[in-house]
C-alpha cells in the first residue's frame, strides 16, 4: 500500500511538472518506446527508430523487418487509441480486453496472424478479438480450457471493475498476471495484459502516457517472468491464502511490480529535468551549428520552446532578435530536422523528441541503434 501511494504521488507530481507542448511530444516518444520494450519481451526486437520510420510509411525492403515494423505501427495505434480516452471506464472489462486485440491484431500482416501447435505442428490462424477455442500450453503453464474461458472472464470483470482507486492501484498486478494466467487469445496476450496494464494507470494515475511501465519489465525480463510464473503455482500452506494458488507469490510480483512503475516513472522523471534537458538541448544544438547543420539562433529558439510549451510562430523573430526572414529560417531548419511540430504553417510551435536524436536528449531511453 505504501509503495501504492508513492507510485500516485510519483506519477501526479511528474505529470503536474510538464508544459502541455511537452507533455504530447513526450508521450508520443513514449508510445514507440513502450512498443519496442513490450515487443522486445515477446522476442520481437524493431528499434524506436525503424518504428519512427514505420510512421511515416518508411519500411524496410526485408520482409521480416518490414513485417515487424508493422507490427510496432500496429501497437501504436492501439496505445494512441487509448490514450485518447478508447476505453475510458471499462479498463478492467472482458470487452476492452477483446477490442484491444481485435484492433491490435486486424493491423497485423498475415503472416504474423498464425502460430503453430507444439503437439501437432499443425498452423493455427488467430482470430482478432476472438476468445480462443482450444487448449494451449505456456511454458509450463496450463491454462483454463477454452469452455471456461468465457467465465473466467465474466469473473475477472466483476472482481476488478468495482474497487476504489486505492484498491486498484494495489491490484494492478494482481489484474496484469490474472489475465496471462486465463490467456484468453490463441496470441497476444503479453501485449494485451501490458497495454491493459498502461490503461489502467493512465485512468487511475492521470500518467498522461509519460513513462511505461513495459520498459522496466524488459530490462528485468527474467525476473519479471520468473515471478509471474511462480504466481502459477499451488499455495503453500494454510498460511498462503485462501485460493488454490499462493497469494505470498503474488504478493511478491505485485511488490515488483510497482517498485517497477516507481522507477520508470522516477527514471523519465530525471531526463525531464528542465535545467539538465535544457543543457543536453544545447549541447545538441551547439554542436550541429559548429558543422553547419543549425543555425547559430537555434539553441536559443529551442530553450524558448521547451520553456513555454508552445511558441507562436510570430513571436520567433523577437525572441531571437533577428529580422522576420531570418527568424522563419531558423523555425523551418527546426521544423525539417522534426525538432519542432506544428499542425499547420500558423499553428503555435511545439517541442518533438524524435528517436534518431533520443540517444543525445534523453540518454538511455532505448539502446541505440547498431545498424
Amino acid at each position: 500500500m505504501d509503495l501504492s501511494i508513492e507510485l500516485a504521488a510519483k506519477a501526479s507530481g511528474f505529470r503536474r511538472s510538464l508544459p502541455s507542448g511537452v507533455l504530447a511530444a513526450l508521450a508520443h516518444l513514449v508510445r514507440a518506446m513502450n512498443c519496442y520494450y513490450s515487443n522486445l519481451i515477446e522476442g520481437h526486437d524493431t528499434h524506436p527508430i525503424d518504428i519512427e520510420r514505420a510512421l511515416k510509411n518508411d519500411y524496410s525492403k526485408d520482409k521480416t523487418r518490414r513485417n515487424l515494423q508493422l507490427e510496432a505501427k500496429a501497437h501504436i495505434a492501439v496505445q494512441e487509441w487509448i490514450d485518447s480516452g478508447g476505453i475510458s471506464g471499462r479498463e478492467a472489462t472482458k470487452d476492452a480486453a477483446c477490442e484491444i486485440h481485435r484492433r491490435f491484431c486486424e493491423l497485423l500482416p498475415e503472416e504474423l496472424l498464425w502460430v503453430e501447435d507444439r503437439d501437432t505442428g499443425q498452423r493455427i490462424r488467430v482470430e482478432p478479438g476472438t476468445l480462443r477455442d482450444r487448449d494451449v500450453t505456456v511454458g509450463r503453464h496450463v491454462p483454463v480450457s477454452p469452455g471456461a474461458v468465457p467465465r473466467f472472464m465474466q469473473r475477472y470483470e466483476e472482481v476488478f471493475s468495482g474497487l476504489g482507486k486505492a484498491e486498484a492501484i494495489l491490484a494492478a498486478a494482481a489484474m496484469h498476471h490474472r489475465l496471462v494466467w486465463i490467456h484468453p487469445f490463441l496470441d497476444g496476450n503479453g501485449r494485451v495484459a501490458r497495454l491493459m496494464s498502461h490503461a489502467q494507470f493512465l485512468s487511475l494515475l492521470g500518467t498522461g502516457g509519460v513513462w511505461s511501465v513495459a520498459r522496466g519489465l524488459a530490462r528485468s525480463v527474467t525476473r519479471y517472468r520468473e515471478l509471474l510464473a511462480n504466481c502459477d503455482l499451488p499455495r503453500r500452506n494454510d498460511l498462503d491464502g485462501r485460493g488454490n494458488l499462493s497469494e505470498e507469490a503474488l504478493a511478491d510480483f505485485t511488490r515488483y511490480f510497482l517498485e517497477t512503475c516507481l522507477d520508470q516513472a522516477s527514471f523519465m522523471e530525471g531526463l525531464m529535468q528542465p535545467d539538465r534537458l535544457r543543457a543536453r538541448l544545447l549541447v545538441w544544438a551547439e554542436e550541429e551549428a559548429r558543422l553547419g547543420k543549425l543555425p547559430q539562433r537555434a539553441g536559443q529558439l529551442l530553450e524558448a520552446v521547451l520553456y513555454r510549451g508552445e511558441l507562436p510562430r510570430g513571436e520567433v523573430s523577437a525572441v531571437l532578435g533577428i529580422p522576420e526572414r531570418s527568424a522563419r529560417r531558423v523555425t523551418s531548419e527546426l521544423l525539417q530536422q522534426g525538432v519542432f511540430e506544428s499542425r499547420s504553417t500558423r499553428a503555435p510551435l511545439r517541442l518533438a523528441f524524435p528517436a534518431a536524436l533520443a540517444s543525445r536528449w534523453m540518454p538511455g531511453l532505448f539502446p541505440e541503434k547498431t545498424e
